[in-house]
């Protein structure tokens, strides 16, 4: 679905805790994420803690969007 939405003109960021896939079903925009059963998160830490893992995903999706691609880019920190 992501290939199509970019088709029509409009960027996605493809976040994921497993960057392979995104590359294989073609993601343009990968934004890699913490773990399966917690993409943008983790349970055990403090509320401020996971307030800043979840500020800092978003920011990079965010820039991610902002960028001009022309081939699959993976969003790092």
């Amino acid at each position: 679905m992501v290939k199509e939405i970019e088709r029509a003109g409009i960027p996605v960021v493809h976040m994921c805790t497993i960057v392979p896939i995104s590359l294989t079903v073609g993601a343009n925009r990968i934004v890699p994420t913490i773990a399966i059963p917690h993409p943008l998160g983790n349970p055990s830490l403090t509320l401020e803690e996971e307030k800043e893992i979840r500020r800092e995903l978003l920011t990079r999706a965010l820039k991610a969007l902002e960028t001009e691609v022309s081939e699959q880019t993976v969003f790092e920190k």
